[in-house]
């Protein structure tokens, strides 16, 4: 048994069992993958994946197991390269973060910009797309952290990590009715087409759960994944726009009039997080601790050795989170 036999059984499962994407992903030649795979399989006495012809068509029961297992050694090995990498060069090396448009846009850039000023070693990667895929690439490895605010019961095999609260506010043009009034209800909102997040994105969901249980129907018009994007609509009098308070740049949208809207809609709270077993090099840590100065090297390493979730929801219960 070879670790570059574990590592294309692997890749193949998470290159839905499509042999010729995962050679190509790994500059390597679909015969000799498949070749690996059978020796693998001869072996072990037992199949790791079912066939059609020469078609991998579903991964085995067992194949189920032997891949869970090559997952951790696999992770394993990651762990013992990045020990080795730190010792030789604490402050060289790579990060690759996925996230959403609005953690990038508006959340991360004075956090990257220190970063890049104390590590220029370092190359950072930025990944955008939507919870599930940025739960896929942390999960699959290809990404070291993924931040996300929704639908984080997808980041069950992550460890994560509550970095900050943060509301909505309601933008409308200066002379719109709602700017006139003293403080907005969820009534005066629903009178109105509203432009805001798609589903799933940037707490999306703690609006539609607002307006549901006032038993009132939010009139949404048009979604985009980007606050940017939804401000131009906002413009061009598609509607009033419900985005992340901290979407709103004063400076900037001087058209534009921020109406608080935290007593309408529950707070959400951003997260980061990383795969179970995850060895951090020292600028990690650095970084985390930068994005949340709450999430010290102490306290991962505590959250860490936590065996479950639970744990690590009760552990944080007690926090006062910073609000954005």
């Amino acid at each position: 048994m070879k670790l570059q036999q574990l590592r294309y059984i692997w890749e193949v499962a998470n290159h839905n069992l499509n042999v010729s994407a995962t050679a190509a992903s790994l500059y390597t030649s679909q015969p000799g993958i498949s070749k690996q795979i059978r020796l693998l399989e001869d072996e072990l006495g037992a199949e790791i994946f079912s066939r059609s012809g020469k078609h991998l068509t579903k991964i085995t029961p067992i194949g189920e197991e032997i891949l869970s297992i090559a997952s951790n050694i696999l992770r394993e090995v990651d762990s013992i390269k990045q020990l080795a990498q730190e010792h030789k060069s604490p402050k060289s090396g790579s990060l690759d973060i996925a996230t959403t448009h609005t953690q990038a846009r508006y959340a991360l850039p004075d956090v990257i910009q220190k970063f890049i000023h104390k590590y220029p070693q370092v190359g950072l990667h930025m990944h955008q797309g939507t919870p599930v895929q940025i739960s896929e690439k942390a999960a699959e490895g290809s990404v070291d952290f993924a931040i996300a605010t929704e639908a984080l019961e997808l980041f069950s095999d992550l460890i994560m990590m509550p970095c900050y609260r943060w509301n909505r506010c309601i933008l409308v043009p200066k002379d719109h009715p709602l700017a006139k009034l003293e403080r907005v209800s969820l009534l005066d909102v629903a009178q109105y087409s509203i432009v805001t997040y798609v589903f799933g994105f940037t707490g999306r969901s703690k609006l539609d759960e607002a307006f549901a249980d006032e038993g009132l129907e939010a009139n949404v018009v048009f979604t985009a994944t980007d606050a940017d994007v939804i401000k131009t609509y906002v413009r061009l009098g598609l509607g009033i726009g419900i985005v992340a308070h901290m979407a709103y740049d004063a400076e900037v949208d001087t058209d534009l009039v921020a109406i608080e809207a935290s007593h309408l809609f529950d707070s959400s709270v951003t997260s980061i997080g990383f795969r179970k077993g995850t060895y951090l090099r020292g600028y990690m840590y650095d970084f985390i601790r930068e994005f949340a100065p709450h999430l010290t090297r102490d306290v991962i390493e505590r959250v860490m050795a936590m065996p479950n979730r639970q744990d690590r929801e009760a552990y944080f219960s007690d926090f006062k989170l910073p609000v954005l």
